[in-house]
């Protein structure tokens, strides 16, 4: 049976390439609507066989993904239990379903990616943007939380602990330029050229079979430890530099906490972190 969408146009392209465009009036709020679109659409990746590469944009020029919707936390909370059960009910499970994915993830950006949607461009495999108008930002901390869907992972690991703390505790929006710069995303490039430059990025799916994915996690749990409660914006220290005993174990803890462990807090109930 063909899958149904709401907020999502989809459109199979050929050699395995598929393009989504996300398309929520007005703004492209991360509502229920759009959770559930999103869940049904990565199960379906999970299980197909044809989609070598899936490429993410959005219809509305002005807004990629803005944010959550913080009138309606519950309701999309609700779908994105369905999805994965009530312990994974975030959009940081769908986040990390799509990481996880056996295709090569693309998201091509305009306008704002804040929040719940600067973190779904970070779950990509890649990302490229208007230099005229894409704005990014982990807003958060301005609300009292912290970025609960995979930002701090991400950015600790792409951006390093400075530039990643300067994000996520400043709560500032970054232009394209900068946000090149510090490696949040691939490219930034002028507008007009955005469409173009992404085709050629199509013919990965020569190079993407399905053991993608494996190939994939398995780099993963050697790289990114951050996923299982790490700190994914450290190097581990050389062993002549290592503390031992109980007291430096303890101490090295309080120092650097695990970023997960704040990331699991609001995935499990986001609703308390917002107070909504």
């Amino acid at each position: 049976m063909t899958q149904v969408y709401r907020t999502l146009r989809v459109a199979p392209g050929d050699k395995g390439v598929l393009g989504v465009v996300i398309d929520a009036p007005p703004m492209n709020l991360m509502g229920p609507e759009l959770v559930r679109d999103l869940a049904g659409l990565l199960g379906v990746l999970e299980s197909g066989q044809e989609t070598r590469v899936v490429v993410l944009e959005s219809a509305d020029p002005d807004y990629f993904v803005p944010h959550v919707d913080l009138t309606k936390v519950a309701e999309y909370t609700a779908e994105a239990a369905k999805a994965g059960g009530p312990d994974d009910a975030s959009p940081g499970m769908l986040w990390h379903t799509l990481s996880e994915l056996p295709v090569v993830s693309i998201a091509k950006i305009r306008g704002r990616a804040r929040g719940a949607g600067s973190e779904l461009a970070l779950a990509c495999d890649m990302r490229f943007a208007a230099a005229e108008n894409a704005i990014f930002g982990q807003i958060e901390v301005g609300a009292g939380a912290v970025p609960g869907a995979g930002g701090v992972q991400h950015l600790a690991r792409m951006l390093g602990r400075g530039r990643a703390m300067e994000a996520i505790l400043g709560a500032d929006d970054f232009d394209a330029e900068v946000a090149e710069r510090y490696g949040w995303i691939n490219r930034a490039l002028p507008d007009a050229e955005l469409d173009a430059f992404r085709a050629p990025l199509g013919a990965t799916h020569r190079l993407v079979p399905r053991r993608w994915g494996a190939s994939r996690q398995a780099g993963d749990q050697r790289l990114d430890s951050g996923r299982r409660g790490g700190d994914p914006g450290r190097r581990p220290e050389p062993a002549t530099r290592r503390s031992h005993g109980p007291r430096a174990t303890e101490s090295a803890r309080n120092r650097h906490p695990a970023p997960a462990a704040d990331a699991r807090q609001f995935a499990v109930n986001p609703s308390a972190t917002y107070g909504a």
